[in-house]
C-alpha cells in the first residue's frame, strides 16, 4: 500500500500520532480504545458494545485474511456479530494490503470504506495502550484525514443503544423454550447461541415494556456505553423480577440485572477488552478463560443482603464478573460466554440457562 494520505490521531489531552489512512478517507471521533486479541477483528468491529469508540490493535499484523462474505442463515449474518460495522475508526500497526483466506470475500480496508469508516496503520499501538492503561482504559480522541478537524465526541453521554438496537419485536426460531431477549447491542452469536438450542428467541428493543410478556425465560443482552443511562431497561427488569422466571445477563446484561437488584456501577480504572480476561467461578474455584469488552463494571456490595453472591471474579483484578441469587432463578455474567471472537470455555452458561427453565423452577 502506497504512503501517499497521512493521518493523524489527536487525543483530548493534546498528544498526537502520525499515521497513515486506510479504509475511508474521512475524519471521525470517538472514545479510543483497545483490544488485545490476536483474531476475531470482523467480529469486534461488528460488535455493537463498540459502538462509537474507535478501535486500537495490539496485535501487530491486521487484514491478513480479509472480510467473509456477508452470508445469512435464517435471516442471521452467518460471520458478523451485526449487520454493519458499528466502531467508529480503527487504529492498527501494520496493514496487510495482501489478504489470503479461503472465506474472504473482500479486504478489511474496502469494507471498511463501504461502510464509511477511517483507519490509520503505521502506528505504535504499543504507545498507545499505554496512554490508555493509565487513562482508565480509553480516551476521546479523533482521527484527522488530510487536516479535517472535527470536534470530539463522547459516546458515554449518549443512549447508544437507541442507535442500534432492534426499532420493533422480532421472532426468530420456532423451538420448545420460549424466550424474550432485549437487545441493547445484541451480538448475533447470542442469538445462534439459543437457537441451536432449540429455542424460540423473540428480539424486542432496549425500552420495550417486557413486563406483561409471558414466556419461559428473559436474557438481557450486551450492549454499548454508560449502564446507568438506561433507566427504562432497569425499571422494566425491576418489575419482571417479581414473577421470579428465569433471567440471564450478558455483559452489560449484568450490570442492568446488578442496578435493578440494587447495586451500582463504576468505571474501571483498567477496562477488560481482548479474549484472554481469566475468570474464576467461585462456588467451585475453577478458572476458566473468557472473551471481554467493557469499561464499566457492577459494584455488588449492596446486593449481599438481598441473598445475592458473586458468580465470578475476574482474576487479574478481582473485580465482580457476575451475579448469582440464593433463591431464584436470576444470574448474569459480564464476560462473553457466546465468545465469537474468542474461547468458547463458558458456554455451558447457556445450558444452564435452558435447564431453569426446563426445571420450571419458578
Amino acid at each position: 500500500m502506497k504512503k501517499t494520505r497521512k493521518a493523524t490521531i489527536l487525543f483530548e489531552d493534546g498528544t498526537k500520532c502520525q499515521g497513515y489512512n486506510f479504509g475511508a478517507p474521512i475524519s471521525s471521533s470517538g472514545e479510543v480504545v483497545f483490544n488485545t486479541a490476536m483474531v476475531g477483528y470482523t467480529e469486534s468491529l461488528t460488535d455493537p458494545s463498540y459502538n462509537g469508540q474507535i478501535l486500537t490493535y495490539t496485535y501487530p499484523i491486521i487484514g491478513n485474511y480479509g472480510i467473509p462474505h456477508p452470508y445469512k442463515e435464517n435471516d442471521i449474518h452467518k460471520f458478523y456479530e451485526s449487520d454493519r460495522i458499528q466502531v467508529s475508526g480503527i487504529i492498527i500497526s501494520y496493514y496487510c494490503n495482501r489478504p489470503s483466506h479461503w472465506n474472504m470475500h473482500i479486504s478489511l480496508s474496502d469494507w471498511l470504506k463501504n461502510y464509511g469508516v477511517p483507519g490509520v496503520y503505521g502506528v505504535d499501538t504499543r504507545f498507545i495502550a499505554k496512554k490508555l492503561r493509565v487513562n482508565g482504559g480509553s480516551l476521546l480522541g479523533k482521527i484527522l484525514i488530510e487536516k479535517k478537524d472535527i470536534s470530539f465526541y463522547n459516546p458515554n453521554k449518549e443512549n447508544l443503544s437507541k442507535k442500534v438496537s432492534v426499532k420493533k419485536k422480532m421472532l426468530h426460531g420456532k423451538g420448545k423454550y420460549k424466550i424474550v431477549l432485549v437487545d441493547l447491542g445484541l451480538k448475533n452469536n447470542i442469538l445462534r447461541s439459543f437457537l441451536r438450542r432449540n429455542c424460540s428467541v423473540t428480539i424486542v428493543p432496549w425500552d420495550y415494556d417486557f413486563t406483561k410478556e409471558e414466556y419461559d425465560g428473559l436474557v438481557i443482552s450486551n450492549g454499548p456505553g454508560n449502564p446507568k443511562i438506561y433507566e427504562k431497561t432497569i425499571l422494566h427488569l425491576r418489575l419482571y423480577m417479581k414473577k421470579e422466571k428465569p433471567i440471564f445477563g450478558i455483559c452489560l446484561g449484568n450490570q442492568l440485572l446488578g442496578l435493578s437488584a440494587g447495586g451500582d456501577t463504576y468505571k474501571l480504572k483498567y477496562a477488560h477488552r481482548g479474549h484472554n480476561q481469566p475468570v474464576i467461578l467461585l462456588k467451585t474455584g475453577k478458572n476458566f478463560i473468557t472473551s471481554q469488552n467493557h469499561g464499566y463494571v457492577l459494584d455488588p456490595k449492596n446486593l449481599f443482603f438481598k441473598k445475592w453472591k458473586i458468580f465470578f471474579k475476574n482474576l487479574n483484578d478481582e473485580t465482580c464478573e457476575g451475579i448469582i441469587h440464593d433463591d431464584k432463578p436470576f444470574f448474569s455474567v459480564q464476560f462473553h460466554p457466546e465468545a465469537s471472537g474468542g474461547p468458547t470455555d463458558t458456554e455451558f452458561l447457556f445450558d444452564i440457562f435452558i435447564d431453569l427453565m426446563i426445571r420450571k423452577y419458578y
